[in-house]
Formats: C-alpha cells, sequence, structure tokens
C-alpha cells in the first residue's frame, strides 16, 4: 500500500513520532530506523520494514528501489512525505531520506544458540544507548553470537541505540535478562564468562579463553558488582599507561573482544 503524507497533524506522522519514546515502542512492539545504509542492511539480513517512509525529491537509488520492492512484496505500507515532515518523525534536523519501522525481536535468552559462535558480548546495567549500539557494532566486527543485556540496560531498540549500531542491530542476536536468570542458563551448558576486572585479575593478554566465550562489562560509572565479578570464570585486567584508571565501557568490550577473537582463531 502506498500513500502520501502531506500534514504535521496526520494521525500516521504522530504514531511514528511516538516510537522516539521508549513506553510507545513497549506498547506497540515496534522501533524506528533511519538511513538507507541502515535499512538496506536490514534487508540483507532478511528483515523488511512494515512501514518504510521516504522524503520527497531524494535522488534515485538502486538500494532504494530494491527496498522498496522489498516492502511492498512483504505487504507493507510505503509512504512519501516531505523532508520537515520526515524531520519530524526521526528528530532530526537533517533527516536522511528514508526510514522504516520494524517489529521489535524475541529478546529472551531461549532465542539464543550458544554453540552459534565462538564470542558473546554481556553488558550490565548498561545506561548509554550511544554504549549500547557501538557494542552491537562491535560484536558485528568480531563475529560474536549477540549481545545479552543484563539487568536495567538503556533500550537497544532506541532510535540513539539502533543509529550507533550502524546496522548491526539487524545482524546481531540481542537478549534481555535479570542476572540470575542469565547465570542460570549460562550454567546449565558450556561457556566461559570474562569480565574486565581489578580483583584477582590475570593480564588480559595472557589470559586462557574458551568458546564460547562471553565478555562481560559493566555499568559506565560503577562497573560490574562484586558478586558477578566473583561468579566469571576468568577475571582479566588491561593496563591503563596514562592518568585514566578505566577505559570507556564499549572501547573496553572492543578491546577485549578482539584479544579474545585473536586467542580463539590461533
Amino acid at each position: 500500500m502506498r500513500k502520501h503524507i502531506t500534514g504535521f497533524s496526520n494521525a500516521t506522522v504522530k504514531y511514528l513520532r511516538s516510537l522516539r519514546e521508549k513506553k510507545h515502542r513497549k506498547r506497540e512492539g515496534k522501533f524506528l530506523a533511519e538511513g538507507l545504509r541502515l535499512l538496506t542492511d536490514a534487508r540483507e539480513s532478511g528483515r523488511v520494514p512494515e512501514v518504510l517512509v521516504m522524503a520527497e525529491r531524494r535522488d534515485d537509488h538502486p538500494l532504494l528501489s530494491a527496498l522498496e520492492n522489498a516492502v511492498e512484496s512483504a505487504g507493507g505500507e510505503v509512504i512519501t512525505t516531505s523532508p520537515d515532515i520526515l524531520g519530524k518523525i526521526t528528530g532530526k534536523d537533517n533527516p536522511q531520506s528514508v526510514a522504516g519501522v520494524f517489529a521489535e525481536f524475541d529478546t529472551s535468552l531461549g532465542a539464543l544458540d550458544r554453540t552459534s559462535a565462538k564470542i558473546w558480548l554481556v553488558a550490565q546495567a548498561l545506561r548509554d544507548p550511544g554504549n549500547l549500539g557501538t557494542m552491537l557494532r562491535t560484536g558485528d566486527a568480531i563475529g560474536a553470537g549477540g549481545l545479552i543485556l543484563i539487568d536495567d540496560c538503556a533500550d537497544p531498540f532506541s532510535v540513539e541505540a539502533v543509529r550507533a549500531s550502524m546496522g548491526a542491530i539487524f545482524t546481531q542476536n540481542i537478549a534481555r535478562a535479570p542476572w540470575s536468570e542469565f547465570h542460570n542458563w549460562l550454567r546449565e551448558g558450556e561457556g566461559q564468562l570474562v569480565a574486565a576486572s581489578l580483583r584477582d585479575a590475570v593480564p588480559y593478554r595472557e589470559a586462557p579463553y574458551a568458546a564460547p566465550c562471553f565478555v562481560m562489562v559493566g555499568n559506565e560509572s560503577q562497573g560490574l558488582p562484586e558478586a558477578y565479578e566473583a561468579a566469571c570464570d576468568l577475571r582479566v585486567t588491561m593496563p591503563m599507561k596514562g592518568r585514566a584508571d578505566s577505559l570507556n565501557a564499549a572501547v573496553a568490550a572492543a578491546v577485549l573482544g578482539y584479544e579474545v577473537l585473536a586467542s580463539l582463531d590461533r
């Protein structure tokens, strides 16, 4: 189905705008993604938007045509509107030429196959959606199976997290669970839990990593709770040669993730 929207007060515009807020995303089970590259990554990963919104007077592009065809073939809706209205929907002054509405994914631990990858990333109480999106992007880069969010983390389907993931929201599995549920699930099968820590830790480049390896980082300001670190199979430390006493959570996950990848590939 196709339609054209010209008014800011249109009910569809209000609905699409509402998906920028967590309570509405949760109620609808939908989220917004913006940009041709990101939506192309989604299509190539087998996920097609239910609604495709395009700006008028945009440049023709074969990837956009492929996206339109995919949405129409799947029975979705294609909407054209002005750049100003598209900017109101996405919350950006200079929006990209296209945005899409997707159904949220299954985020239960039961949906994961731990044996499908050598590495998994785990984040505990991560509050910054930019960090969350960056961890998804890192997971894609290192071939991780996905990102497991423990306790009260930022929403992976927020506009900010989706944007920061640079398309990895569509290539990485995502699961959400409280610590106790995650720990019980992990111990029901294979899996080495590794944390960046200062407590009884070994140098990260000398650690005996084993697949599947679950690399866990903690909250940006507080780090991991001591009880969580104690439950890990391995605690590793990364040298701080300057005045900083720690790395950004997403950066730490990337550094440690690449070291685990190199170790397991040797």
